[in-house]
């Protein structure tokens, strides 16, 4: 089945992602984008965003702010709902992932993955949700990990944010079910993007072994042998977000070759 044949729906509907740049993020603004919709893509670079935005099938803007800001992130959503109509669709993509032994890490950390990745979709979230009640109809998407579902070594922080995503998921879907809106997460696992090239520098920096070696080590995490493709992501969010899904709320679907099947 291909996405025009169930995401049809998604005509001009204005689609919010944030962490667009480039990842995750970027595969899920042109799915979006090629599904018709009329995409707003947020981060902090413009440079990259407006690359982005330029290569889309479709009309698109950009907004540049910090996830983190709660009153810049305001005021863009505000710019943005102003040019081109209310926000029907939010994708929660932006995080980061930082790695350091719980026992010897410092504190500074864990308020950096609690803030990006847990406080950033509820600035987001909050703004938007307002105009969906209105409309009685919207779609919210959060990237949220496997780390979200299971526990790994190293990243402490991480993991705690993405389980509190996915809590904050589950409670929002079932305090706004019977509205029109849909609350989900997408959990993929190891994933080849940028984030995951960062993490194995990382590795290699601290263990000596080598980027192929690294590599290796998160690809075997994976039943299927492989690394997740962004675009696999995105194709699950794409149909989170049409009607097809309209029964689907709540849920955590794990986009991960069956790695937390075991």
């Amino acid at each position: 089945m291909t996405s025009n044949e169930y995401t049809s729906d998604l005509r001009d509907i204005h689609a919010l992602v944030t962490g667009a740049g480039s990842g995750i993020g970027e595969q899920i603004a042109r799915a979006l984008s090629g599904a018709g919709a009329c995409v707003s893509l947020m981060g902090r670079t413009h440079t990259t965003l407006a690359s982005v935005a330029q290569s889309l099938d479709y009309k698109s803007q950009i907004a540049v702010a910090d996830i983190t800001d709660r009153p810049g992130v305001g005021e863009a959503i505000e710019r943005l709902v102003d040019q081109h109509g209310p926000i029907e669709i939010l994708v929660n993509n932006a995080g980061g992932a930082v790695s350091e032994s719980f026992a010897s890490g410092e504190s500074d950390c864990w308020d950096e993955m609690i803030d990006v990745n847990l406080n950033g979709l509820f600035n987001t979230t909050r703004c938007v949700l307002p105009q969906m009640k209105k409309l009685a109809s919207g779609r919210i998407v959060t990237i949220a990990s496997t780390a979200g579902l299971k526990g790994y070594p190293y990243v402490v922080g991480y993991c705690a944010a993405k389980h509190g995503a996915i809590g904050f998921t589950r409670a929002l879907a079932v305090e706004l079910a019977g509205s029109g809106i849909t609350v989900n997460a997408v959990c993929p696992g190891f994933t080849d993007t940028p984030m995951l090239s960062r993490s194995i520098d990382t590795i290699v920096s601290k263990t000596g072994r080598n980027r192929e070696e690294a590599r290796a080590d998160l690809t075997r995490m994976n039943p299927q042998g492989r690394l997740i493709q962004p675009a696999e992501v995105a194709d699950c969010v794409l149909w989170l977000c049409s009607s097809a899904a309209a029964s689907v709320n709540g849920q955590a679907l794990a986009v991960d070759g069956g790695e937390t099947a075991l």
